[in-house]
């Protein structure tokens, strides 16, 4: 017997209305926090390490390059409309949302090495506005494929509400209508962002792959006015949400985060329950490079004794990028990457192609002057296609340097972070002027940013005695060949450099720049480490370049 076109959608809605099913088995168990960590059911401390899946469900106009006419995702979806048809903009979206983010993605990031993924969500893509807000059920769709993905490839899912009934910042980054955080200006909208969220948790509250429910991202900006007028509103909402969810789900973990883009914590007072995790973000964008502190999130952590995490961090080049995750996980601080894709850019993992024409489009978002449908259509049905991971640019060097893994590029400035002793010696305790500016070890900046790669080039300079030492990781054993570029501030300068348990002497007299070749240098499966140690002199040190050669079976 056939169903009526009516019952077949009654049926289909009541279905996808239910508790998510993961049918896939998966290794993961349910995350919570026990006093400063996050652990498994088994007990065992995890570290998220993960990439936020941004422009996904919530575009954002600097991922496109788009000007101020389409920077939030009701803008561009006017810009699709504007230059093609209302028909062909509907299919664009539900195409973009199938290609942008598929299982391949989901499998390439777990062969990377990452563990998490953070979906920034738009409630405008699950929700309805106007009047009466009802539910879109097929979208929801689009987050059981996500969460059955990461199930079959053991990654955790993060859900990030990054864009809230009516705005939570009043800015581009959540979708705000009106340029004003309305969330917190007219009940109305808390009412619909409890209800969203109570029909996310009510979908996956019995899926261990859901590490946790994101409350709200980036509430309230400090620049705008908006967190010195309702900040003392936020730690009362997260209560409530709270309270609501804790009705339904007592197993996962709710992530809080402070006003002023996530970085002020002055809103928190006492836990309120016993499953909380705090984040900043974390975005390193002084010029020249510095790697910013996070004493005062660690300070938090000791006062509030919960799980502490970045939940976003990047936009910036490979040398911050090494060092912040080090910086994190020395301190037993998970992190995830910011974001996985964007347009033509040279700072994420998987940078997608502009197709022919684009630029057009780009242009469009800045001047409002129009170009003929049909080739417009033609570059947004390219650019869909160019969106499949398959079709982007890997930068490889940006997925190593969150990993901390070799053959890469290893910044002289990016020892480790153990410490006096440890990861360095030095014999003024007096500190650093550049980029790593609570330590002693001294540095010289040789460039200011370059406005390309938004990257200085900044040197340690070690004398007789001192010494750094840096760790990295491998994924096999091999061999490599190693470029070491230094410079001798005075003639007759000494020193060593050691791969792992092997030593290697010099002497360098030429004070303009030397790059050392060192040929067939093991290093292992798992964590390996260089060190650097001035035997006599003074001696420039500026990074390490690790090339394989050969891999060792």
């Amino acid at each position: 017997m056939k169903l009526s076109h009516s019952l077949f959608f009654i049926v289909f809605i009541v279905l996808a209305s239910c508790s998510f099913n993961n049918e896939t088995k998966t290794s993961l168990t349910f995350l919570r926090a026990s006093g400063q960590y996050m652990v498994n059911e088994h007990n065992d401390t995890i570290l998220l390490r993960g990439v936020g899946l941004g422009n996904w469900l919530l575009p954002e106009g600097y991922m496109w390059h788009f000007g101020e006419n389409g920077d939030r995702p009701r803008k561009i979806e006017k810009i699709v409309e504007d230059l093609t048809s209302p028909e062909f903009a509907q299919n664009f979206w539900k195409e973009f949302r199938k290609n942008y983010i598929t299982e391949a993605d989901i499998k390439r990031i777990k062969e990377l090495g990452f563990n998490s993924v953070r979906p920034a969500l738009n409630a405008r893509v699950f929700l309805t506005e106007g009047d009466t807000a009802v539910f879109i059920e097929e979208n929801f769709a689009l987050l059981d494929s996500l969460i059955f993905w990461c199930g079959k490839h053991d990654l955790y899912v993060i859900l990030d509400m990054h864009g809230a009934p009516g705005g939570q910042t009043g800015q581009n980054i959540d979708d705000s209508p009106n340029n004003e955080p309305e969330l917190f200006m007219d009940p109305i909208f808390e009412h619909r962002l409890t209800r969203l969220w109570i029909k996310l948790v009510e979908r996956y509250k019995d899926s261990p792959v859901v590490a946790g429910y994101d409350l709200l991202n980036e509430p309230l900006p400090e620049r705008t006015g908006a967190a010195d007028k309702y900040g003392h509103m936020v730690e009362p909402m997260y209560k409530r949400l709270t309270a609501e969810i804790r009705k339904i789900d007592k197993k996962h973990m709710i992530i809080l985060e402070g006003v002023n883009w996530s970085n002020d914590w002055s809103i928190f007072t006492e836990p309120f329950d016993d499953n909380l995790v705090y984040q900043f973000h974390y975005y390193c964008w002084g010029n020249p490079d510095n790697l910013n502190d996070i004493s005062y999130f660690l300070e938090h952590r000791e006062r509030l004794n919960a799980p502490v995490w970045v939940g976003e961090t990047g936009e910036r080049n490979p040398s911050i990028y090494f060092a912040t995750t080090q910086y994190f996980e020395k301190n037993n601080i998970g992190w995830a990457y910011w974001p996985w894709k964007k347009t033509d850019n040279s700072q994420v993992i998987y940078s997608v192609r502009p197709p022919e024409g684009y630029d057009r489009i780009i242009q469009y978002s800045r001047d409002g002057i129009k170009f003929d449908r049909d080739s417009a259509e033609q570059v947004f049905t390219r650019l869909l296609e160019n969106s499949k991971v398959e079709n982007c640019d890997f930068l490889e060097p940006v997925a190593q340097a969150m990993l901390c893994q070799i053959p890469a590029k290893i910044h002289a400035v990016n020892y480790g972070h153990d410490g006096s002793g440890f990861s360095y010696l030095v014999n003024d305790t007096v500190k650093a002027e550049y980029y790593r500016r609570n330590e002693p070890v001294k540095t010289v900046l040789l460039s200011e940013t370059d406005g390309k790669t938004r990257s200085s080039r900044q040197a340690v300079l070690l004398s007789g005695g001192e010494w750094t030492r840096y760790t990295m990781a491998s994924l096999e054993d091999f061999t490599a060949l190693v470029g070491v570029r230094v410079k001798t501030e005075t003639t007759g300068t000494r020193f060593i450099i050691q791969f792992n348990e092997v030593l290697h002497e010099f002497s360098l007299s030429d004070t303009a720049w030397t790059e050392l070749t060192i040929s067939n240098v093991h290093f292992s499966l798992g964590d390996n480490f260089i060190k650097a140690e001035v035997v006599e002199g003074k001696l420039m040190l500026l990074h390490f370049e690790v090339t394989k050669t050969t891999v060792v079976k």
